[in-house]
């Protein structure tokens, strides 16, 4: 059953700069408005990385929710992990190949963390929380791929250094997950069930 009856939907926001995340978000036609959240996303002392990406979804839906009495806030995180350590962002071109040969040939997992976050609802009942493990398998390439890979995208902010979204499809051999668009950044099976729990109808035709 819905946390709410199924009314107009309160006003959805993302809190991602992601065009990516607006990009997926986009497929559900529901009006949406997008805020960038400001915190720190480093991970903690012992924290394991599906921990780190649930406690960022859920600390980047926080960060704008204060004043708002009527929206529903989606926060989303993304730690890629090989071997248990986390991966992240390579920032320079060195640092990307490095991290694509570490890859090639081995399999690494996306813990997308995602955080729906309702404020007519009281803490701690205003967040649902999930997180989905998708699990790449890279293709074994020679340096030489990889580095014209990585000239010709330049995914140097994105964990893993590899953008599935593009030209980075070429560096895999598989992807394993419960829900495709995890991968890319926001998991929409489990967002849909977020939000039809909190009264959001999906399939309301204009009136006429």
């Amino acid at each position: 059953m819905p946390l709410f009856p199924a009314t107009p939907a309160p006003r959805l926001i993302l809190a991602s700069s992601s065009s990516y995340r607006h990009s997926l978000l986009s497929r559900l036609c529901l009006p949406f408005d997008v805020v960038v959240p400001d915190i720190d996303e480093s991970p903690l002392e012992g924290e394991t990385p599906e921990a780190t990406a649930l406690r960022l979804a859920k600390e980047k839906a926080a960060a704008i929710s204060g004043g708002r009495v009527d929206a529903l806030i989606i926060g989303s995180d993304q730690v890629a992990t090989l071997d248990g350590e986390q991966i992240g962002k390579p920032g320079t071109h060195a640092r990307a190949l490095a991290q694509l040969q570490k890859m090639r040939g081995r399999s690494v997992v996306f813990h997308t963390a995602l955080c729906l976050w309702d404020t007519r609802r009281s803490i701690p009942e205003a967040a649902q929380i999930d997180s989905v493990a998708t699990t790449v398998t890279f293709r074994d390439l020679p340096d030489a791929s990889l580095d014209a890979y990585l000239r010709i995208e330049q995914p140097y902010d994105c964990a893993g250094s590899a953008k599935n979204e593009g030209l980075g499809i070429a560096l895999i051999a598989r992807i394993e997950s419960t829900d495709p668009t995890a991968l890319t950044g926001l998991p929409l099976i489990s967002l849909c069930g977020m939000l039809q729990r909190a009264g959001v109808s999906f399939f309301q035709l204009p009136s006429v």
